[in-house]
């Protein structure tokens, strides 16, 4: 049975950047044009007026300080307050191929490899642009791929998922050469009208290329040792937005269409689920938790991992060990773990051992253990 191994990473990010501040300013717009069209019914005790946002609240609240999107224009006219994405034919590469096709070719680029190297493709993200035809086969198409492609949804932990779907196809002989893409357009189902989450995402693709040992260029850059998932139901994340919603009755609200959640839920409940999967599938791998380097982990909320991470350890993780980008990307839902892994892994021994983890909503979550080669 081939082992899996890691033969490169690849990242898209966006040209345009928005700050805290640039988005409070945006949203406090809002609010004042918001509160002066409802006046009267504010004034007389029929609803409550908005509040504003701040960079304080959005910094306390997440460790966000910035965020790459596909589009800053619209997302910062208060009259909009969304991505202003031009309507592309049939015939035009969708924006969601656009941006895996420049992930992806990194990944290729970076470990040498030729697109007839390839021969499964995967498209694991939290909101892919279309149901049909599925957007890997779209990018194999653009990027000259042969074999088979499919897409997936696991929401935030869809890389990791991703990655064990890879790893069971390379031992399994299933496939030989994996290109694992993310692109995430986060910014297109977020609701920026509501304080409480208006400033939690942003856009990114980050693209993996996992293969059998014996293919990859030099044996690769770190072996994949186990993989581990786990689903459960939770109604604290999710995104009522789907085919059905036109023949509904009554037709739903545009903002129950979007990203909505109960935060403090969240952490409550994720924030276990997740440290005990990720001790759980150490121990059963035979590893000693003070062996683990590093923890990749989705960038959802810093405090969150900072907790995590300190239920792994059994104490506070240092620096090293607990990388993070959420302070320039934001949560970039299932990229955001590969965004860090891609960003903090070159600088590993051969035979150090980290931890890469995705989790979101469903509840779903994913661990994957490897170990530098």
């Amino acid at each position: 049975m081939a082992k899996a191994v890691i033969s490169s990473t690849g990242l898209h990010t966006p040209p345009y950047a928005i700050s805290n501040q640039e988005l409070v300013d945006a949203f406090n717009q809002y609010v004042d044009i918001q509160n002066d069209r409802h006046k009267a019914a504010i004034e007389a005790g029929e609803r409550e007026p908005l509040v504003y946002s701040s960079c304080d609240f959005i910094y306390k609240a997440s460790g966000i300080e910035s965020r790459y999107v596909v589009d800053k224009e619209g997302l910062l006219d208060p009259t909009r307050m969304r991505p202003r994405i031009r309507q592309r034919s049939d015939d035009e590469p969708s924006l969601m191929a656009e941006i895996a096709m420049d992930a992806g070719r990194q990944a290729l680029d970076a470990a040498g490899r030729s697109p007839e190297d390839v021969d499964m493709l995967l498209v694991a993200c939290s909101n892919p642009q279309r149901a049909y035809p599925a957007v890997s086969i779209e990018l194999q198409h653009h990027l000259g791929l042969r074999g088979f492609a499919f897409d997936m949804n696991v929401a935030c932990a869809s890389a990791a998922f991703g990655i064990q779907t890879a790893y069971d196809a390379i031992r399994s002989g299933t496939a030989r050469s994996v290109l694992m893409v993310n692109p995430e357009i986060c910014t297109g189902h977020l609701n920026y009208m509501n304080r409480d989450c208006h400033f939690i995402f942003g856009d990114a693709c980050t693209a993996m290329l996992i293969e059998a040992d014996d293919r990859a260029p030099d044996g690769g850059l770190f072996e994949v040792l186990g993989t581990r998932t786990v689903t459960q139901f939770s109604n604290n994340i999710r995104n009522n937005f789907g085919y059905l919603n036109p023949a509904e009755d009554p037709v739903r609200d545009e903002f129950d269409q979007l990203f909505k959640q109960q935060g403090r839920k969240v952490f409550k409940e994720v924030t276990p689920l997740v440290s005990q999967l990720v001790v759980g599938h150490i121990e059963d791998l035979g590893i000693n938790v003070p062996d683990i380097k590093r923890l990749w982990l989705h960038q959802a909320n810093i405090n969150m991992n900072k907790l995590i991470a300190k239920k792994v350890y059994g104490r506070d993780a240092r620096d090293a060990e607990l990388p993070s980008a959420i302070h320039e990307y934001g949560n970039t839902s299932s990229a955001s773990p590969v965004i860090v892994f891609h960003l903090n892994s070159g600088d590993l021994q051969a035979g150090d051992v980290g931890v890469l983890c995705g989790f979101g909503a469903g509840y779903s979550a994913g661990s994957v253990v490897v170990r530098r080669l």
